[in-house]
């Protein structure tokens, strides 16, 4: 069988196919276009697999699917997605109907962590955590290569644990959640807050303004403070860091020394690295959980 992994993102839809040995067979993305809404959507991944399974039997290939939050277990409908308008619609049967073909639905951050547990940074480590800081925040948890959900299917989501109750809202209804504080659109929100300017996260790394150099420094003692708080929970052998901020330097020199100023131990010995597959993390992840099983 082969095995067809999307990575449904909140700017990209990426669909990779592999053979049953991992060989890539065939690899497209285009742009999501969320603000279009969710028929949209669905329309541009129907068109993006349709190119990549061209010549191939449909009842010959395993579909998984990453995309942000996870599927109920009392509704069945999407939750807690930063791409809003997946909210509460029963994504797994309208992506099912819309390609022909069963599918198995993963949170994008267990996509992106089980891809790094068995083929990236990851891959000759026990309890590996991954990390994406992008749009959101996401985690996901691997021990011995094999993607912890938990019975709530919550397990990961230290982006939504609270550094602040009274802090900042969360478009998820709670305040101070970590999200608000280390995600890109967390860090632009709080920019043009002080400043009335709009930038991007990484322009803003980029930036030398003085407001831009207060904002970093805030940002990595909040990231340092939720770094260490997740690993006095799980004290994992790895952390690996995806999404677009995990490219900028200062994460693995300003960040790593503030997750040692909060870390519960008198030696730190769990690794904190970049991803080792880049941006396709989450393709692969997907493939992966296509029948949940490694190469």
């Amino acid at each position: 069988m082969y095995r067809l992994g999307i990575d449904l993102g909140g700017t990209k839809i990426e669909a990779i196919l592999l053979a049953e040995n991992g060989l890539v067979l065939s690899r497209r993305r285009i742009a999501t276009q969320a603000e279009r809404g969710l028929d949209h959507i669905l329309a541009r991944l129907t068109l993006l697999v349709d190119l990549v399974l061209r010549g191939t039997s449909k009842k010959d290939v395993l579909v998984g699917v990453g995309t942000p939050g996870s599927i109920s277990l009392e509704t069945g409908l999407l939750r807690n997605s930063n791409t809003q308008c997946l909210n509460n619609r029963p994504l797994k049967k309208m992506i099912q109907s819309c390609l022909g073909m069963e599918v198995s639905i993963a949170n994008d951050a267990n996509c992106f962590a089980l891809a790094e547990a068995v083929l990236g940074a990851g891959k000759n480590e026990k309890i590996v955590f991954g990390v994406i800081l992008g749009t959101g925040c996401g985690g996901g948890l691997v021990i011995n290569k094999k993607c912890i959900k938990g019975p709530n299917s919550i397990a990961g989501e230290f982006g939504h644990h609270s550094i602040d109750q009274n802090g900042r809202p969360c478009w998820c209804g709670k305040q101070g959640c970590l999200e608000t504080y280390i995600s890109g659109s967390g860090l632009e929100a709080r920019f043009f807050n002080e400043t009335g300017k709009r930038m991007s996260a990484k322009e803003i790394f980029s930036s030398n303004s003085n407001q831009a150099r207060v904002l970093k420094l805030e940002y990595m003692k909040s990231f340092g403070f939720g770094i260490a708080n997740l690993c006095s929970i799980l004290d994992p052998d790895i952390v690996i860091f995806g999404g677009g901020i995990s490219q900028q330097p200062e994460l693995y020199t300003i960040g790593i020394r503030e997750i040692k100023r909060y870390f519960f131990s008198d030696s730190v010995r769990t690794k904190f690295v970049k991803n080792g597959l880049g941006d396709s993390s989450g393709v692969f992840g997907a493939a992966l959980f296509s029948n949940e099983l490694g190469f």
